[in-house]
């Protein structure tokens, strides 16, 4: 599929989320390419101790910064927060490592206007697995599968952080879990008020870097999270 930058009114209406923690290697170049497909680039320092939030000024994009590390879920509510009151039609979310490519932007925009529906579009790695880690590639099924059946929807990787919301939808983000299990529930809170949630493939990318993901810990936050809304 090829890749488009998106119209001039897209980019006017369209604003980006990039949370990040400890990420001055890679976050120049993520910004630097989000602004090549966006006028509207926000990065969310999440109380780094490098050069994050330098970086990213560089490369053109508007910077807050925690003074303390608050989690990857806060990140994206003190961004969704930032541009609620802005006249942007969708925010886009995606993560600073450079695992999502800012020139498959289109492919969320082309879904997210193909409808007059308000949604939300999901990237969908699932496609091209060759690359991914294989107990990675487990655990995402397994739990696709799970948060699929609590949302009544067919979701192939509700674990890809890229995704593209529409704005009435934001009100309903702002609470919640504060850490990585809060991008599972904007998929049950999306659902539960009527949302559809649609996907869209895209690139598979990994690098050696190990994941700021704890298994342990994180899959535990998964099944308290799963159980509290099973009672809803």
């Amino acid at each position: 599929m090829e890749n488009a930058t998106p119209r001039t009114q897209d980019r006017q209406s369209i604003a980006a989320i990039i949370p990040a923690y400890n990420e001055e290697k890679h976050i120049g170049d993520v910004a630097r390419r989000t602004r090549a497909q966006l006028d509207h680039v926000l990065v969310v320092d999440d109380g780094s101790n490098d050069r994050t939030a330098e970086r990213a000024r560089e490369a053109g994009a508007e910077v807050i910064i925690h003074p303390q590390n608050r989690g990857k879920g806060e990140s994206i509510k003190t961004g969704l927060r930032h541009w609620l009151d802005r006249q942007f039609d969708f925010v886009i979310i995606l993560d600073a490592d450079g695992q999502h490519r800012p020139e498959e932007i289109e492919r969320f925009v082309a879904a997210a206007v193909s409808t007059a529906e308000p949604k939300l579009v999901l990237g969908n790695r699932m496609n091209d697995v060759a690359r991914m880690p294989r107990t990675r590639r487990i655990v995402n099924r397994y739990m696709s599968k799970k948060i699929s059946r609590v949302c009544r929807q067919e979701i192939p990787d509700t674990q890809c952080g890229f995704r593209m919301l529409h704005r009435q939808l934001i009100p309903d983000l702002l609470e919640g879990a504060d850490r990585f299990e809060y991008e599972t529930e904007m998929l049950i809170i999306a659902s539960r008020k009527g949302f559809r949630i649609e996907s869209v493939p895209i690139s598979t990318v990994y690098s050696d870097e190990v994941s700021s993901i704890h298994p342990v810990r994180d899959t535990l936050r998964f099944f308290k999270l799963m159980r509290r809304y099973r009672k809803l």
